[in-house]
């Protein structure tokens, strides 16, 4: 290894000499990342029929769900809500069935228990013959020109490659592609979306706070003028219930209790169980993080535990039931919504999302759900939206789809397809494709959608 000493400003850099690179494990499909959408393009591929492996760099699968603690993956339904199921609901489900969801608070939906996801998708990745491969972080792709044909991962053992027949980018942050040489493209700091710490509190009263809820309840429309949760809504959701919290972080500062400068403290809380633990705690919002600079993500890690501590500070003097309350836990890292984008054969618009696009290679349907830039459309009116197969398929390379968070879109498509039961639609039907484009021997901008439509059916998805 050769060091290059500093001149003037620039620092040092170190050359590594070449090296060989032991390939490891040979796979049909290789998924990286196991977020919803990596979670589910691996099960969707192997009840396709196809070999698959799922790496992740974390001790768990999940990604968001466990890593995180985000823990409402369908907080948006409501009645008249349309969806595509698939896998994504099959999450709930699973979940519920094996002790780990409970009812939601604001929805028709299950809260999951992050903890106890990571044994519901233990369960499912071992009962779909999935290869798991964990602790191994994402380094390079492995390219054949413009193809990529694998990855190299980094762990305690070293570097390795993972050689396969197609590759699914699920890292949430377009790692895969970007690396390949796929255009993507990155918003700068301040007009990314905040990222957050997610935490759970114990210690609480749960008849207390219930009947403190129930005597003050809170709406959609509270959410307006607090700091980074002021927002624009359709009009229909300003009456609906909210569990959101934030007088007590406004009395708190008014009170002297918490530093003054903590003025966007404020958001909502999941479910309150009969132990006493108040989960989801979604109240930390870091404005200026960019999720792909270890930098900022050290400094949001920090920061965001120092606010949360005061957080509860706040909630034990002015929260019904919270008196006794403490930390339960944080997640293990923290929650990013939004980084770089893929440049997609089909990048999706406001006025889709907006406005029930409709596509001939549609993967699957997701409501007319919008969360994020400041606004907020609920899916209560029987609304949806298609999800196009080409918003995968990034630009200039091969033999490669990116699902999740990363597809291409403006800003506001960005606030609606960022959704984790959005991400596990599209890894449900990458998973499909993938599969189908190994059954028919053909690149994947040449899969056959009826085929993929097929499958879709088959799998239990809503794809019109």
């Amino acid at each position: 290894m050769h060091l290059e000493r500093s001149t003037g400003r620039r620092l040092a850099r170190i050359t590594e000499p070449a090296r060989e690179i032991d390939v490891i494990h040979e796979t049909d499909v290789l998924v990286v990342g196991s977020g919803p959408a990596g979670l589910a393009a691996a099960l969707a591929a192997a009840r396709a029929g196809v070999g698959v492996t799922l790496v992740e760099r974390f001790g768990c699968f999940g990604g968001n769900i466990t890593t995180v603690g985000v823990e409402g993956l369908a907080w948006y339904r409501h009645e008249a809500t349309v969806e595509a199921n698939g896998i994504g609901r099959e999450f709930e489900t699973r979940a519920y069935e094996m002790g780990a969801a409970v009812p939601e608070s604001q929805s028709q939906s299950y809260e999951l228990d992050a903890e106890g996801f990571k044994v519901v998708a233990d369960v499912l990745v071992q009962e779909a013959g999935i290869h798991p491969m964990l602790h191994r972080a994402f380094v390079a792709p492995v390219m054949d020109g413009d193809r990529v044909i694998g990855i190299i991962t980094e762990s305690k053992a070293g570097r390795e490659a993972i050689l396969a027949r197609r590759v699914i980018d699920a890292t949430g942050d377009a790692d895969v592609a970007h690396r390949a040489g796929a255009p993507t493209y990155l918003a700068p700091r301040e007009q990314l979306m905040a990222a957050s710490v997610m935490f759970h509190i114990a210690g609480v009263d749960k008849r207390r706070f219930v009947e403190g809820v129930a005597a003050d309840p809170q709406t959609y429309k509270d959410w307006a003028g607090n700091g980074e949760w002021s927002i624009e809504t359709s009009g229909k959701e300003d009456d609906m219930f909210s569990p959101f919290l934030h007088k007590p972080f406004k009395a708190a500062l008014d009170a002297g209790l918490i530093p003054a400068d903590l003025t966007t403290i404020a958001g909502t809380w999941g479910a309150v169980h009969d132990s006493g633990e108040l989960t989801y705690m979604n109240l930390v919002h870091l404005a200026g993080i960019d999720g792909t600079d270890p930098d900022d993500l050290t400094i949001g890690e920090i920061e965001g535990r120092r606010q949360a501590m005061h957080a509860i500070t706040a909630l034990r003097a002015f929260t019904p039931g919270c008196e006794q309350a403490r930390l339960r836990n944080f997640g293990m890292t923290l929650g990013v919504r939004d980084t770089r984008k893929i440049d997609a054969v089909h990048n999706l618009t406001e006025h889709e999302v907006r406005e029930q696009g409709r596509f001939d290679d549609s993967i699957g349907i997701y409501p007319e759900f919008i969360d994020g830039y400041g606004i907020l459309v609920l899916p209560t009116t029987g609304r949806y939206l298609q999800l196009p197969y080409r918003n995968m398929l990034p630009r200039r390379v091969r033999n490669l789809l990116v699902a999740g968070r990363s597809t291409g879109g403006d800003r506001v498509a960005h606030a609606a397809t960022r959704n984790m039961a959005a991400c596990a639609v599209f890894g449900q039907g990458a998973g499909i494709a993938a599969a189908v484009s190994l059954h028919d021997g053909v690149e994947f901008d040449e899969v056959d959608i009826a085929a993929v439509h097929r499958e879709l059916d088959r799998q239990g998805v809503r794809h019109r």
